[in-house]
């Protein structure tokens, strides 16, 4: 399985997400994740569920320094003081000494960002995230924050599929030497699986429309993606990605499909997203 190098981490280029994921089935997945071959998890504090990926990861059986763990601090618990907090708090839950990236969930317009960065970079220097970075960051936010932070930032996750355009976002991570982590990188299925884009591709490498959507972005340089299912079944499908490439004519019908411009992820506290 392939990694994206991004300054100084090693991230795989195929995580699980989690987010809506609980309890003992929760748990379940994760480990089930681990055993077919995923090496990245993603939780959050927000999730709720830190406890049960824990779980999962030590029951799964792999060894901790195998696998990558992304965890996230939620928008009101970014103030320094906080933020090193909720880390501790995560590390707790989850039942390890460290994660290899902590990030800010989402940016608070109420919090000044230096302060944040500030505090993001002390979880690094005292040992509590071996990487950090930040999601759901605009252009203009990202470039502020790396101009901020003493340590590299190494990703910024953010929604990212064919139905929505990500170019300036990708372009900014490419420069920095950042991953772009795709949350709901599927789009939530329905409609996009069966674009013509995708329903030929899959057609042609003998592919289900979930992988060739997957297959696209791990495809594109500097990439990221985390999936989310509920269905253990859906684990070894999503992660049976790496022995076909679509070709760059199919992976251009499938980016042309961002005309749609469609965001499932837009709250009251979100960002002014940049224009596509």
């Amino acid at each position: 399985m392939h990694k994206v190098n991004a300054n100084g981490a090693a991230i795989p280029a195929l995580g699980l997400g989690t987010w809506t994921l609980n309890g003992d089935h929760c748990a379940e997945m994760v480990a089930h994740a681990l055993s077919v071959g995923y090496r990245h998890i993603d939780t959050a504090a927000a999730y709720d569920n830190e406890a049960a990926v824990g779980a999962g990861l030590r029951a799964s059986g792999v060894g901790r320094d195998d696998i990558f763990v992304t965890t996230k601090v939620w928008w009101t618990d970014i103030a320094p003081g906080d933020l090193e907090r909720s880390a501790e708090a995560s590390l707790k839950q989850l039942g390890i000494d460290e994660v290899d990236l902590l990030l800010i969930h989402w940016p608070n317009p109420k919090i000044p960002l230096e302060g944040s960065i500030k505090a993001l970079n002390a979880t690094k220097s005292s040992g509590l995230a071996r990487h950090i970075g930040v999601s759901n960051f605009t252009t203009t936010l990202l470039s502020r924050a790396i101009e901020l932070s003493d340590a590299p930032l190494v990703a910024n996750q953010v929604e990212y599929h064919p139905y929505l355009d990500q170019t300036k976002v990708l372009r900014a991570c490419r420069e920095a030497g950042m991953a772009m982590v795709s949350y709901c990188p599927l789009s939530r299925g329905g409609p996009l699986f069966m674009e013509k884009a995708v329903t030929d591709a899959a057609a042609r490498h003998s592919k289900s429309p979930g992988q060739v959507v997957l297959r696209w972005h791990v495809q594109q340089e500097g990439v990221v993606a985390i999936p989310r299912t509920n269905r253990l079944a859906r684990l070894a499908e999503n992660f049976a990605i790496f022995d076909f490439a679509l070709s760059n004519t199919e992976m251009a019908a499938i980016s042309a499909l961002s005309k749609a411009n469609i965001r499932i992820c837009d709250y009251d506290f979100s960002p002014q997203w940049d224009a596509a």
